[in-house]
């Protein structure tokens, strides 16, 4: 079984690996061997096997996600990671660095979907764009402080000597 970058699984990935946990509890496995063999901790392996019992096979198939579905097709959102990797700038922004804002307006002008900027950073962050960054991004991008000139004027300098 194949896993996406990161070690997330899609949904049928998940469904594929509980359908095979569940056939695994049924050949007499125990559920921490089970739990071991697919990486998931013991009281999902315990959560399958209460499953399994109460209600069959069937109630480990996949259903539909809850929420809203994607605005963006899967083509779209392959080319909404082309457009934040070519940068503001090809964007039309004057800038070279990415703002929520920035990228709903550019989500907007290419595909004409509407994202709320609070929801532009989770999808940024879904598509593995960019690293969630503690702290202000300004402390990472500014010089700590600009060195100071030895002498600021020669006559001030003169009369603190005297």
């Amino acid at each position: 079984m194949e896993t996406a970058a990161h070690g997330i699984l899609n949904r049928d990935e998940m469904e594929s690996r509980r359908l095979q946990a569940a056939q695994d509890l049924q050949n007499g496995l125990t559920q921490s061997e089970v739990a071991r063999k697919f990486g998931v901790s013991r009281t999902t392996a315990s959560r399958w096997g209460r499953t399994l019992h109460g209600s069959g096979v069937e109630a480990l198939r996949k259903r539909r996600a809850p929420g809203r579905p994607c605005r963006l097709s899967q083509p779209q959102l392959g080319r909404l990671a082309e457009v934040y990797q070519a940068g503001p700038r090809s964007a039309g922004f004057d800038s070279d660095r990415w703002t929520t804002i920035r990228f709903a307006v550019a989500i907007e002008a290419r595909f004409g979907v509407h994202y709320d900027p609070d929801h532009v950073g989770r999808i940024i962050n879904r598509l593995g764009l960019r690293q969630r960054v503690r702290g202000r991004a300004k402390r990472l991008y500014a010089p700590p402080y600009a060195p100071l000139p030895a002498v600021v004027n020669p006559e001030l300098a003169s009369a603190a000597s005297v």
